[in-house]
């Protein structure tokens, strides 16, 4: 008799780390989540450890999920995380020092614009397909060599955290195209390879990870990663991609064309086309498979501005009953206009020293206020997203919607709203990891790379009448950066001390 064949998914996320296990036609047998911290040790900082966060939580999942396929096989795991990032390690792959995360650390600006000025914006363009910003790994290499030289010196290798965990479990040195193009200005997004004479110039002497695409087998479990996560010795492994990707896959965002709004701690859009169309203000990279390419946008903060709030107000409520006195409120929120740069901007704006604002604050405006407040503040920078989408010839009718933000449908129906986007918001809700095990499906020749695991519980249309309600907000919302922007810096510079 034939076994069960499972799948085995694992994402490393911002504020927690989720598992999936999966049959091989998407069925959702169990989850796993792991809830950490992220370090912010100064302003301007923010941290993980790659060992006591990214593995720990593998093994935890691993621990928790495996039992439940003890009835069949894993025939694959595919794995994910936060990015772009850099755990620099040394000559045994153990990681040296907490890993430098990605766009909310802004620690590197200095680097990014002597980098800038050596080899020119528009030539950085040309091969990267955007200009530098505040998580480019080329900045975070430079700024480890001038702050941290020792521990610089003695760094072999250098990973993110998906492609850490795959050197956890199979040895392999690899770092998948879609993380790669991610970390300029070290890859030639048109050639489709390490740019070799700024790799040498920005880390002399470090060996760049073998490029692969995130559902290419890399390797197998050792005995001894089977030895530690339970899992059976000769698994196959792919290395999967930055997070938002493995969630563009498992909602089947993976062709010219698709699209999908990604509603998390973070936001990300993510729009994917042909052929490679480099310039400002959007990412432009590789995307999943051999021949396409993407355009991303993603924001420092989103889901985090409602925990913030929560958290505030004393957390001892559910985001429903902040939902529902938001929802009590009109478009515009009485008055008050929220920028949203609590981490620094990284879309549109590429802004690491932006703050966020609060305008029009009263007497009368209670947490119900803030909360939608918060909420169209991300709308309107999804529709200040959009406007440079549209200006690259990129359709913003109609998208996916995915990530836990979707929940209550609040948030979505807001961004329809403001932007004029029909979104199809999936069933599936288990993000990141569900990609994963898709990946590992592909990877192993169990799934078709063009199967859709996805179905969806509706379609959030734009509320009629409301764009034109929302336009004078969102006029202030772009008036109101350019206003505060030097006084935003004055304020970043004074808490950087």
């Amino acid at each position: 008799m034939t076994k069960q064949q499972y799948l085995l998914g694992i994402d490393i996320g911002t504020g927690s780390s989720k598992g999936a296990l999966t049959t091989v036609d998407g069925k959702v047998i169990a989850i796993s989540e792991q809830a950490h911290m992220v370090s912010l040790p100064r302003p301007g900082w923010a941290e993980l450890d790659a060992e006591d966060v990214f593995w720990h939580d593998l093994r935890a999942i691993c621990a928790e999920l495996l039992p439940k396929a003890a009835d069949g096989v894993i025939a694959g795991v595919g794995v994910s995380g936060i990015g772009p990032c850099i755990v620099p390690a040394d000559a045994s792959g153990q990681p040296l020092r907490p890993t430098i995360l990605y766009g909310i650390d802004t620690r590197s600006s200095a680097e990014l614009d002597e980098i800038t000025e050596r080899y020119g914006e528009d030539k950085i363009i040309e091969i990267c397909g955007n200009p530098l910003n505040a998580q480019s790994v080329g900045g975070r290499m430079l700024w480890l060599a001038r702050h941290e030289p020792e521990l610089w010196a003695r760094t072999k290798y250098w990973f993110m955290a998906s492609s850490y965990l795959t050197y956890k479990l199979t040895g392999a040195y690899v770092l998948d195209h879609v993380s790669a193009s991610y970390s300029e200005p070290l890859y030639d997004v048109g050639k489709g390879d390490w740019a070799t004479e700024w790799c040498e110039d920005l880390a002399p002497g470090l060996k760049m990870p073998e490029l692969v695409w995130p559902s290419q087998v890399v390797g197998t479990v050792t005995p001894v990663a089977a030895d530690i996560t339970g899992l059976p010795v000769g698994t196959p492994v792919v290395p999967g991609s930055i997070d938002a990707f493995a969630d563009a896959m498992s909602v089947g965002v993976r062709h010219p064309g698709d699209a999908v709004v990604i509603y998390g701690s973070t936001m990300t859009i993510i729009t994917v086309t042909d052929r490679f169309i480099p310039g400002r203000p959007l990412w432009v990279n590789a995307h999943l498979f051999p021949g396409t390419y993407n355009q991303v946008a993603g924001m420092a903060t989103s889901g985090s501005l409602t925990k913030w709030l929560r958290d505030l107000c004393g957390g001892g409520f559910h985001f429903g009953e902040l939902s529902a006195e938001a929802r009590a409120i009109p478009p515009g929120s009485d008055g008050l206009i929220t920028l949203p740069y609590f981490a620094g901007e990284r879309s549109p704006l590429l802004d690491p020293d932006a703050r966020g604002v609060m305008l029009g604050l009263t007497l009368k405006h209670g947490r119900g206020h803030l909360y939608r407040s918060l909420l169209e503040a991300t709308a309107f920078g999804v529709e200040h997203i959009f406007e440079g989408m549209r200006a690259a010839g990129v359709s913003t009718d109609r998208g996916f919607a995915t990530g836990g933000g979707t929940t209550g449908g609040l948030w979505p129906q807001i961004v329809s709203d403001v932007t004029g986007m029909t979104q199809q918001i999936t069933e599936q809700s288990v993000g990141a990891c569900y990609g994963d095990a898709m990946f590992a499906g592909v990877g192993t020749g169990l799934v078709s790379e063009d199967t859709d695991w996805t179905t969806h519980t509706g379609v959030i249309e734009p509320t009629p009448g409301a764009r034109e309600i929302y336009q004078p907000f969102y006029q202030a919302f772009r008036e109101l950066h350019p206003a505060t922007v030097d006084l935003q810096h004055r304020m970043a510079k004074v808490q950087r001390g």
